[in-house]
């Protein structure tokens, strides 16, 4: 019978959760103070009034710093929250064109096509067949070649135009 291994704790591990014997510790004031013991790095951090905190925990030996860990946690969630804020999500915009498209309504279809690269999403150009159609797929395919030549200077090819079934699909993602 074996012990249940020790669950593994979310975040930095601080104080006595630090398992090793040697730390390479920061003190309070930013200076390094090499590798010292674990249990001189605890009573310093003791004496400061602060934590010690593991974070670099994969090298050898691991970097600790003396800190005040609360504040720290509040510092990193805010950095978190302001990244998330930051990121854009890339959307996949889907426009649907048939082989016999009237040149008026594949003008309103290109104008979609570049509000959506200007918003910065990708476009996936679909176009389906339908009947005998099928027996056509040459003039499918010199429609997507001529949206590829329409749209060169501000997108480019991520997926080359093939077949899936009855459509033929292709991918553009934004310069």
């Amino acid at each position: 019978m074996k012990a249940p291994p020790t669950p593994q704790k979310d975040g930095q591990r601080i104080n006595r959760d630090i398992r090793v014997r040697e730390v390479q510790l920061i003190d309070h004031e930013g200076q390094n103070r090499g590798v010292t013991d674990i249990v001189e790095a605890l009573k310093l951090a003791e004496e400061a009034g602060l934590d010690l905190v593991e974070i670099v925990p994969n090298a050898n030996p691991p970097v600790c710093k003396i800190l005040d860990y609360g504040k720290f946690r509040f510092l990193e969630q805010k950095k978190a929250a302001e990244a998330r804020k930051r990121q854009k999500i890339v959307e996949v915009k889907e426009i649907k064109l048939r082989p016999g498209i009237d040149d008026h309504d594949y003008e309103t279809k290109m104008k979609a096509v570049r509000r959506f690269f200007e918003e910065g999403d990708k476009v996936k150009v679909t176009l389906r067949f339908r009947g005998r159609e099928m027996a056509h797929q040459d003039i499918g395919y010199r429609l997507l070649e001529r949206v590829k030549q329409e749209t060169h200077s501000f997108a480019k090819v991520e997926l080359e135009p093939s077949m899936e079934g009855r459509q033929m699909v292709m991918v553009l993602s934004p310069r």
